[in-house]
């Protein structure tokens, strides 16, 4: 069917409404700990949620249910992995980030070892993270590539992604410019219910076009053996087994929730170390119900399209939600889970904007301009949004030839991980690691880890663990080999 005037219309208001929303907080934001912590004011369950949408990008709507279509459920094993990484942040992580006024994860690492592996730390994190979100700000292009394409039918598919990137990339900038993170968190709020509630209205949709409803799913699915959850096999180039997903995952998101700026910012923000816990843990609970949601769409879309072949042989997983969206949904509905997938992108990528802004002000620029003032590095803050918006839009453009969007955003983001786990469980688990030490296991760590993504066939899902390990048993040697006065033990 397409997309007509009351999707768009529908499209349009939500795209200008959230845009407003951002607005409204940016009159409360006159110092760096009320720009990028929001002043220590957020409640629980607004970081919980915060947390969940910014797991959750475009990369997550359009391709887990594709990941079910063309597989199963195994996914649901690196989930499992997710909560126990959960568990151990709260008690080993958190703790550390409430002892002090810090802003950014990698002041940890001053306060542990000294500024150069503060510099090393926080230099990975902005390399590594503008490369992964610059994949998912390209999955935006997949979605209104197929919603616009009327619209845009006079363009190449270059111009088509062109204005789909940047329409999305400018709408976001501009109330996390203004609003900072109080503005993120709770658009994230907003965000996630609208995406949420239009993946369930798709459920139900395709469950009342499938004669039979759900027996007649189920059935077919059970056949298929779409349920399949556990894989038992030892094998490290399959990305989806019990053992990667258990250890992977905890390892997995241990690196992404304790050190990586994305998540720690929103940890940070909350109004005490018990909300703070508190958030991640509830947080784990959500992901697990959503992940399992998209699957389980994902899945009648396989029945569906079994029942109705498309006309169009699919390319590519990642746009079959998207044209069952665009092709099969009643008007308005349609223009609502469109606006839904935007949803997440624009919420993933304000989150991006603002801890890669942070990290740029907090932990280089003011240590370069100790003297400038608190307002004056408010203000480059926002400017340094703006360039982040403009690299990542470019960093789009390029990942328009990568393969399965979400493997390939993990798999970016895991390549730093390993190395980065690595050196923060050096610190706050041991008092003989030193600076020197962490840093050179932090080089080897990276140094495998970039060797397996680009050499081998193992699965990324196994990246962190064996980068985390490396790091951490080679950055221990090199401080028994090579000794330094530890700068201080963190307790």
């Amino acid at each position: 069917m397409g997309l007509n005037a009351l999707d768009l219309g529908v499209i349009v208001a939500y795209m200008a409404g959230v845009t407003l929303f951002g607005l409204h907080f940016r009159r409360k934001q006159q110092t760096l700990k009320n720009y990028f912590l929001a002043g220590n004011s957020i409640p629980w369950w607004g970081i919980s949620l915060s947390i969940v949408a910014a797991e959750t990008s475009t990369l997550t709507v359009i391709s887990i249910p594709g990941m079910a279509y063309d597989k199963d459920f195994r996914f649901l094993q690196l989930v499992i992995g997710y909560l126990i990484g959960r568990v151990v942040v709260s008690f080993v992580f958190i703790p550390q980030y409430f002892r002090g006024e810090l802003v950014t994860a990698y002041q940890l690492m001053e306060r542990r070892f000294g500024q150069k592996l503060r510099t090393l730390t926080a230099g990975m994190f902005l390399l590594t993270r503008a490369a992964a979100e610059g994949v998912r700000v390209f999955a935006v292009a997949l979605v209104v590539r197929i919603a616009l394409g009327n619209l845009l039918s006079g363009l190449g598919e270059f111009g088509r992604d062109l204005c789909a990137i940047a329409i999305v990339t400018l709408l976001t900038l501009i109330y996390t410019f203004e609003g900072g993170m109080a503005a993120v968190i709770w658009t994230d709020v907003v965000q996630l219910t609208i995406y949420v509630a239009g993946t369930i209205v798709g459920f139900f949709t395709i469950l009342h076009l499938v004669p039979g409803g759900w027996q007649t799913m189920h059935a077919m699915a059970s056949q298929a053996g779409k349920f399949h959850v556990f894989d038992l096999s030892w094998n490290f180039t399959t990305t989806y087994t019990l053992w990667a997903g258990v250890i992977g995952g905890a390892f997995l998101t241990t690196a992404s929730h304790g050190t990586d700026q994305l998540i720690v910012q929103r940890l940070l923000s909350a109004r005490s170390e018990r909300q703070s816990k508190i958030a991640l843990l509830s947080s784990g609970v959500a992901i697990f119900f959503q992940f399992s949601l998209f699957l389980l769409v994902g899945t009648m879309l396989y029945v569906f399209y079994r029942l109705f072949p498309s006309t169009v042989a699919f390319t590519r997983t990642d746009t079959i939600f998207p044209t069952f969206i665009v092709g099969r949904m009643p008007h308005g509905i349609s223009g609502l889970l469109i606006s839904a997938i935007l949803a997440a992108a624009m919420s993933n990528l304000s989150a991006a904007l603002n801890s890669l802004s942070s990290t740029t002000i907090v932990d280089f620029y003011r240590r370069i301009r100790p003297e400038s003032t608190e307002q004056r590095q408010v203000e480059l803050s926002r400017f340094a949004t703006i360039g982040w918006a403009v690299v990542l839009f470019g960093l789009a453009l390029l990942a328009r030839h990568g393969g399965k969007v979400l493997e390939v955003g993990l798999s970016i983001a895991s390549v730093a991980y390993g190395s980065l786990l690595g050196v923060f469980l050096l610190g706050v688990l041991t008092r003989k690691a030193s600076e020197r030490g962490a840093m050179i296991g932090m080089i080897l760590g990276f140094a495998l880890n970039l060797y397996l993504w680009l050499f081998t066939s193992v699965a990324f899902t196994w990246y962190v663990v064996l980068g985390s390990i490396v790091t951490f048993v080679v950055g221990y040697s090199a401080s028994w080999l090579l000794p330094q006065t530890p700068r201080q033990v963190l307790r």
